[in-house]
C-alpha cells in the first residue's frame, strides 16, 4: 500500500502547500520534433495563465532551450521544418472550429492558411520532410477532408481527397508526392480503419492496405523521412494488439513484425530507416517500456522501463499523441519521461547508450506514487486502477475517470491527484473498458453497451477500494472530465449508493440534446456508435444520457461547463441541471469562458480549491446548491 510523502502544509489551504506550488510551477508537456528535422523541436509548456512555447536545438550533441516566444501557442500547435513557423488552429478560444494559422516564431508574421474555407475541425496535421506541403486532416458539415498547402512559400489550400466516412490522421511522403489517411470506407460506421494511400497532386488512389480479413484495424505512424523512399510504418492488430509493420504501397510489399515474446500492445511510435531502427512503446497492462527494433534481424532491445510513461495517447485531435518519445537523427532516443511523482522531462539516450538530461522537470518535492492493480469487473474482463491511500486518517476517497474513451490514464504527473491526496484522500484513476492500450476488444468495450460495461467497470473499482478500507459512500465522490464527466453523471445516477458527490468537467449529460449543436467531426461518429447496436437511436440516446437517471441521484453534483464547447455543447448541460433541479437535487453549474479544453494552470487550480470547498459543504452536510 502506497501512503503519500510529508508536505509542507496539509489540510491547511495555506498557499505554502505543495499541492499548491504545482499549480504555480510550469511544467513540460510534450516536445514535438520538426518533420524532416528531430533536432529542432517545439517546447510546449503548461503555464499558469496557458500554454508556452520555446525552441529546442539538439544538433551537434549541444542543447539549446530559447526563451519563450511571443507567439499565441496550443497545445495542438506545431513546428515547420525550417523552424519559422508554428502552426496552430485559430479557434475563437477554444470551440476547436477555426482555421488553421501560421505564426512566424519571431512574432513579425500572420498567414491565415485557409482565409477562404468555412470553420472546420482538424483531425491530423504534418509537414512533408522537405518542407514543401503542409497536409491537413479537416472535417466540415460537408465531411472529411485531405486539404493539401503549400508551405514554401504558402499557397493556396486544394482539397485532394474526401470522403462521408470517418477519416483521420492524415499523412504525407518526404517528398509530398504521397499522402495516406486512415479511413473508414471498407466499413462505414465503425472505427476500424484501412489505410487509403493517394497520389498527392491528383487524389488519384494507389493502394489501400486492409486487415479487416485478418482481424482488425490498421493505422498509418509516419512515411519514411528519406527522400524516394515510400514505405509506411504502420500500427497494424492481426492479434488483436498493436504490433509494427512497413509497407510500399507501390509494391505492396509489406514486413510485420509479430514479436510473439511480448504481451499487451507494442505501438510503434517513430522509425528511424537510415539506422533499421522503429521506436516502439509496449505497454503490458498498463505498465510502459520503451523500446528499439532492428528492422535488418527483428531483434528488439530495451531503451527505458521502470521510470514511468513515455507517450500519451490522445483521440479526436491533431495528433495521435498528446507527447510522445521520438528518435534523433544520429542514432539517439529522446525520451518524454513523466509519472505520478514526478513532472515530464525530455532525456537523451545516445547510440552508445549514455544518458542525459536535454530539459531538467521543475524543482519541485518529489510527489506520491501510485500503485497499478487489476481489478476483476462483472462480466470477468480485468480493469486496470491506479490507487494511493495518504497516511494519516483518510478523509474521503476520490475516483478519476479519464475521458474519450478511446484515451488513457497512464503514470503520468498529476498535479489533481497530488492535491487529493495531500489533503487526506485516498485517490484512484480507472481504464475503464473503452480505454486504449489494453488490446482492440478492450478498446472497442464500450461499443453497443450503452454504458452498462463502464459502470461495471466503476462498481468493481469501487468495491476493491472498500476492501482497501477506504471508499464510504458518505465521503466518496467521482470526477471526470468529457466522456469521463459523462461517466461522473451516469455514475451518480446509477450507482447511487456509492457517491456523496461528482464533480462534472465538460460533460456530456444528454445525448439527443447534444447532437444539435456537435461539431462536425464527432457527430456522425457517435450517432453511428449509438445506432449500430440492438437498440433504436432514440431509446440508445436515451439509456446513454444521465438526463434520463436524475430521480436514482441521492449525492451532490456540480457541472463545470465551458460556453464555447462543441464536443460537449451548453445546452446539453443546462437540460441535466434543469431536470436535476426539477426532481428535488442537489446541482450546481458553473461556467467558463471558453471551449471544451481551457488552457492554463489557473483555471485548474480553481477548480480544485472550488471541489474542496463543495467536499467540505458535504461534511457539513450542506446542501451544494444551497451554497452562493
Amino acid at each position: 500500500m502506497n501512503t503519500r510523502k510529508d508536505s509542507t502544509s496539509s489540510n491547511s489551504g495555506s498557499s505554502t502547500a505543495t499541492w499548491e506550488k504545482r499549480f504555480h510551477t510550469p511544467y513540460l508537456h510534450a516536445v514535438r520534433p520538426a518533420t524532416g528535422d528531430p533536432h529542432t523541436a517545439l517546447v510546449i509548456e503548461n503555464h499558469r495563465d496557458g500554454v508556452k512555447g520555446r525552441l529546442l536545438t539538439t544538433h551537434a550533441g549541444n542543447t539549446g532551450l530559447s526563451d519563450i516566444l511571443p507567439i499565441a501557442v496550443s497545445f495542438e500547435s506545431f513546428l515547420s521544418p525550417d523552424g519559422h513557423w508554428v502552426v496552430s488552429l485559430d479557434d475563437g478560444g477554444g470551440s476547436e472550429v477555426g482555421g488553421l494559422l501560421a505564426r512566424s516564431v519571431d512574432g513579425a508574421e500572420v498567414v491565415p492558411l485557409t482565409p477562404d474555407r468555412e470553420p472546420y475541425v482538424i483531425r491530423g496535421v504534418e509537414f512533408s520532410a522537405d518542407g514543401s506541403t503542409l497536409l491537413a486532416t479537416i472535417v466540415d458539415d460537408e465531411g472529411f477532408h485531405l486539404l493539401s498547402i503549400p508551405a514554401h512559400p504558402w499557397g493556396e489550400a486544394k482539397v485532394i481527397w474526401s470522403s462521408q466516412n470517418e477519416a483521420w490522421y492524415g499523412h504525407i511522403s518526404a517528398d509530398a508526392n504521397l499522402v495516406s489517411v486512415d479511413s473508414t470506407d471498407h466499413n462505414p460506421g465503425w472505427r476500424r480503419t484501412a489505410v487509403t494511400v493517394v497520389d498527392a497532386r491528383t487524389g488519384e488512389e494507389i493502394a489501400v492496405c486492409n486487415d479487416m480479413s485478418d482481424g482488425g484495424p490498421v493505422r498509418a505512424v509516419r512515411f519514411s523521412p528519406l527522400q524516394g523512399d515510400d514505405r509506411l510504418l504502420l500500427s497494424t492488430e492481426k492479434s488483436g494488439f498493436a504490433r509494427p509493420a512497413l509497407w510500399s504501397p507501390a509494391t505492396g510489399e509489406r514486413v510485420d513484425y509479430p514479436l510473439p515474446a511480448l504481451n499487451g500492445e507494442v505501438l510503434a511510435l517513430d522509425w528511424a530507416p537510415e539506422h533499421s531502427q522503429i521506436l516502439l512503446l509496449h505497454i503490458d497492462e498498463g505498465i510502459h517500456r520503451l523500446l528499439l527494433l532492428d528492422t535488418t534481424d527483428g531483434s528488439v532491445s530495451t531503451v527505458r522501463q521502470g521510470t514511468g510513461s513515455y507517450a500519451v495517447p490522445d483521440v479526436a485531435a491533431e495528433f495521435a499523441y498528446s507527447a510522445q518519445s521520438y528518435l534523433g537523427q544520429d542514432g539517439e532516443v529522446y525520451v518524454f519521461e513523466q509519472s505520478w511523482s514526478r513532472p515530464p522531462t525530455l532525456i537523451g539516450i545516445d547510440a552508445d547508450g549514455r544518458t542525459s538530461v536535454v530539459i531538467e522537470p521543475p524543482d519541485l518535492p518529489e510527489g506520491s506514487p501510485l500503485s497499478s492493480e487489476l481489478v476483476t469487473s462483472a462480466d470477468g474482463t480485468p480493469v486496470q486502477v491506479w490507487w494511493a491511500i495518504p497516511c494519516g486518517e483518510v478523509r474521503g476517497t476520490i475516483l478519476s475517470i479519464h475521458g474519450g474513451p478511446n484515451l488513457v490514464t497512464p503514470d503520468h504527473y498529476s498535479p489533481q491527484a497530488q492535491a487529493w491526496l495531500e489533503e487526506g484522500f485516498a485517490f484512484a484513476s480507472l481504464n475503464y473498458r473503452g480505454s486504449v492500450t489494453f488490446g482492440r476488444e478492450f478498446r472497442e468495450g464500450f461499443w453497443t453497451g450503452y454504458g452498462d460495461r463502464e459502470i461495471a467497470d466503476i462498481r468493481a473499482v469501487m468495491d476493491r477500494l472498500r476492501q482497501l478500507g477506504v471508499a464510504d459512500p458518505a465521503s466518496s465522490f467521482v470526477t471526470g472530465a468529457s466522456y469521463g464527466g459523462h461517466l461522473t453523471l451516469l455514475s451518480m445516477g446509477r450507482l447511487p449508493q456509492y457517491f456523496a458527490g461528482g464533480f462534472a468537467v465538460v460533460a456530456m449529460a444528454d445525448w439527443a440534446t447534444a447532437f444539435e449543436e456537435m461539431n462536425a467531426a464527432l457527430r456522425p461518429v457517435w450517432e453511428k456508435v449509438l445506432a449500430n447496436g440492438t437498440l433504436s437511436f432514440d431509446d440508445a440516446c436515451a439509456k446513454f444520457s444521465a438526463t434520463s437517471y436524475v430521480d436514482e441521484v441521492r449525492g451532490s453534483v456540480v457541472l463545470f461547463q465551458g460556453a464555447r464547447d462543441s464536443r460537449t455543447p451548453p445546452a446539453q448541460a443546462r437540460k441535466y441541471v434543469e431536470k436535476l433541479q426539477a426532481s428535488g437535487g442537489d446541482v450546481s453549474i458553473e461556467w467558463f469562458d471558453a471551449g471544451h479544453s481551457p488552457m492554463g494552470m489557473a483555471i485548474e487550480h480553481e477548480w480544485l480549491e472550488r471541489e474542496l470547498e463543495y467536499v467540505a459543504l458535504t461534511e457539513s452536510s450542506t446542501r451544494w446548491s444551497d451554497h452562493p
